[in-house]
């Protein structure tokens, strides 16, 4: 099992502080979420509550996932980051290509890429995209990351139905391939990270639907001839109270637990002094149980 310390609606100034700590301390990575902007008005229901509603304020940080990645790989040395998940169809994919290969050669292959699809109708409108089509955009987005920061500088071209371009090449390119995870609980998503995924993204799934999808996901990779891959499956963990819930996790095919320590322990968002002694204690609790 690998653990990723999830810093969603963290302030700003805190992170570089926390990412070190957690480091220090024993976590393998640091999730950062990805939220554009947040529009007054909204046509479309928050997946991940039982209303529909937004669960946090207009004014909540969110800083930008690449550029906040940059901030922190710079004052660490060993944690990898990854976006859980980054709105991959609002997105050009040959500039944010050009965006993760800068990253992963600047951070010492420290980033993975996890994406998603993007639930606000207003998110697409506003940015000049299209949301009736970002499931095959973002199959070809995925194919052409792959070609880019698949490892090593090298020619590319792609001919695909929303995205086309020639023969070129992107210099600085990433000496490992950077891994690219799927989020999403739909039988498309699933068949997304079987098809084009090196793992798949759960978020806020109870464990018998996260069995389920794992065991989907193994029918589907065989489907594709990638069951012998190697593959991650991140879920953060919905129930789990103790080392033996996370066990459980482990025997059931998850790779990576993501998670923010304070809301593990009860705190909520708390405040900085709660959060730093959240994630010392999840790591004498938890990691160094496990």
């Amino acid at each position: 099992m690998r653990w990723a310390m999830s810093v969603a609606m963290v302030p700003p100034e805190e992170l570089a502080e926390l990412a070190q700590l957690a480091e220090s301390v024993g976590f393998d990575a640091v999730s950062l979420p990805d939220s554009v902007f947040y529009p007054e008005q909204v046509t479309g229901d928050y997946p991940f509550t039982p209303d529909g509603r937004r669960m946090w304020a207009p004014e909540t940080p969110m800083p930008d996932p690449l550029v906040t990645i940059a901030a922190l790989a710079a004052v660490t040395d060993r944690i990898r980051f990854q976006p859980s998940v980054l709105k991959l169809p609002l997105r050009e994919p040959l500039l944010l290509a050009k965006q993760v290969a800068s990253l992963a050669v600047l951070s010492g292959d420290r980033v993975s890429l996890g994406v998603g699809m993007s639930w606000i109708p207003e998110e697409f409108r506003f940015t000049g995209t299209e949301m009736r089509t970002r499931g095959a955009r973002s199959d070809d987005a995925i194919e052409i990351l792959r070609l880019i920061c698949g490892g090593g500088p090298r020619w590319v071209e792609h001919h695909g139905t929303h995205h086309d371009f020639d023969r070129l090449m992107v210099a600085p390119a990433p000496v490992t391939p950077v891994p690219i995870l799927v989020g999403g609980h739909s039988d498309a998503a699933l068949r997304r990270a079987a098809r084009l995924g090196d793992g798949w993204i759960a978020a806020n799934v109870p464990y018998a639907d996260l069995e389920r999808a794992i065991a989907r996901l193994h029918v589907l990779r065989r489907d594709h001839g990638r069951d012998e891959e190697d593959f991650a499956v991140w879920a953060s963990p919905v129930g789990v109270t103790d080392v033996d819930g996370f066990r459980q996790l482990a025997a059931a095919g998850v790779t990576d637990v993501y998670l923010a320590p304070w809301r593990f322990f009860g705190h909520g968002l708390a405040d900085r002094a709660t959060r730093l002694e959240s994630v010392r204690r999840f790591a004498d609790d938890v990691i160094s149980r496990f």
